[in-house]
């Protein structure tokens, strides 16, 4: 299984970083994916642009190296998306080279105009990751380079020749944070083997933007998920579906 995350802003991905982690030590391949640099963070001062998105670079490597993710920056603009085509078709290729089988990101009310409008472009993405002539520029219009998979790199584009991209037609099951006001089915997933990941990626944001929200807090809230599902710690998710999938007998 591959599996995606894509948010705005690097610590966005905390929420389900037990979930990666999860299917990263099955084996699954998964990759982490941030739409800004989040160069706008106001813990950073003055710091320059490039300090910032040095930091914010470093801080992303670290957690997808904490679990064993590939991982890539977009560089949207902080506070600047507005869910458009180009946006939406960047991440389209980005799908079309990992062929995501599911995609985790932010629900499509959350108060910050990037989560939402990240929300919005990693669903059409699966739609223009589908059509071969969008994917591959050959309908006509212009459009930028396809993405490294590493995102490690100086560049943020890697320049390859979108002709040779293949469009990604495989069903990609779209889970987005929990939000009561959604229309769709809850997923709760059972994080109690990667609780420790998951605190300790918490507890590196923590301890660099100094939040009020605590270890103990944090490890609170995954217990609460996890009296509702039956098992020690949980994180919660929406499928964007009508259904859940069939189950062959009642738990």
């Amino acid at each position: 299984m591959r599996i995606m995350a894509v948010f705005a802003h690097p610590d966005d991905e905390i929420g389900c970083m037990g979930t990666l982690a999860q299917h990263a030590a099955r084996g699954d391949e998964v990759m982490l994916v941030w739409t800004t640099l989040g160069e706008l963070a106001s813990q950073f001062g003055d710091a320059s642009h490039e300090e910032v998105t040095r930091v914010r670079r470093e801080h992303g490597a670290w957690v997808a190296g904490r679990i064993g993710a590939q991982h890539h920056f977009f560089d949207m603009g902080d506070s600047r998306m507005t869910g458009n085509r180009a946006e939406a078709l960047q991440l389209a290729r980005l799908y079309a080279r990992f062929r995501p089988n599911a995609v985790i990101t932010w629900s499509d009310d959350h108060p910050h105009p990037d989560h939402r409008m990240t929300a919005k472009i990693a669903f059409d993405a699966i739609t223009l990751a589908r059509i071969p002539k969008i994917v591959t520029g050959a309908g006509g219009a212009s459009s930028p380079p396809a993405p490294h998979l590493g995102g490690g790199g100086g560049s943020i584009e890697s320049g390859e020749d979108v002709s040779r991209l293949q469009a990604w037609r495989d069903p990609i099951r779209f889970y987005q944070y929990y939000a009561p006001a959604s229309p769709y089915p809850e997923v709760l997933t059972d994080i109690s083997d990667s609780i420790e990941v998951a605190a300790e990626v918490m507890a590196f944001y923590h301890a660099f933007y100094k939040w009020t929200w605590t270890a103990d807090q944090f490890r609170e809230g995954r217990a609460q998920l996890g009296r509702m599902a039956g098992v020690k710690y949980a994180e919660r998710f929406n499928l964007r579906a009508s259904h859940l999938r069939a189950r062959p007998y009642l738990d």
